[in-house]
């Protein structure tokens, strides 16, 4: 069993594709996602600065990664993102903005996570893909999963405004972040 806190140092870098070179400058869709906070959070209502960490999906303890997962580029290192977030919470907060971690994950799946590492802010579920669909956002595929891949984004008032794709290391978007705002 893998730890999920140490991704291993001979992970693939992805590429940029592309996948989210459309992104800047559009507006966030009107979708509701349902937040670990226990509230459905539509992004784009959202006035001032938000933050949006995409991940592809996290490992649970005692419990197997996909079959290959350490070889498909943007697939490892959701924990050590997360747990990256957390930890720099106070920082991004004093900038004044607020985070949001998403992924395709179920809430019940998400909640279980956030409780797990003690995360201080909601993850939102986009279980069903409307949020992906709407914004085109990349994807990739694994052990019969749809999963996006990692990029964050900025927005102010409801459009982006910056996108940092693709995430390598995959706790490197906080400094990129922090350095933005």
């Amino acid at each position: 069993m893998s730890d999920l806190h140490t991704p291993p140092s001979d992970l693939p870098r992805p590429v940029d594709d592309g996948g989210a070179d459309h992104l800047t400058g559009l507006r966030l869709p009107a979708v509701a996602l349902p937040a670990t906070s226990g509230s459905a959070v539509d992004l784009s209502k959202i006035g001032g600065r938000v933050v949006v960490y995409c991940y592809p999906m996290t490992g649970r303890p005692g419990v197997a990664l996909p079959e290959g997962w350490d070889t498909i580029p943007d697939a490892r290192g959701c924990t050590p993102q997360n747990c990256t977030w957390r930890d720099h919470h106070g920082e991004r907060k004093a900038l004044g903005a607020e985070v949001f971690g998403l992924s395709v994950q179920t809430i019940d799946y998400q909640r279980e996570m956030v409780e797990r590492l003690h995360l201080p802010f909601p993850v939102l579920s986009d279980s069903d893909g409307a949020f992906r669909r709407a914004l085109d956002l990349p994807t990739f595929e694994a052990a019969g999963m749809t999963l996006l891949k990692r990029l964050t984004f900025i927005a102010c008032d409801g459009v982006i405004e910056a996108v940092c794709y693709s995430v390598f290391p995959s706790d490197a978007d906080v400094a990129w972040v922090l350095e933005r705002l």
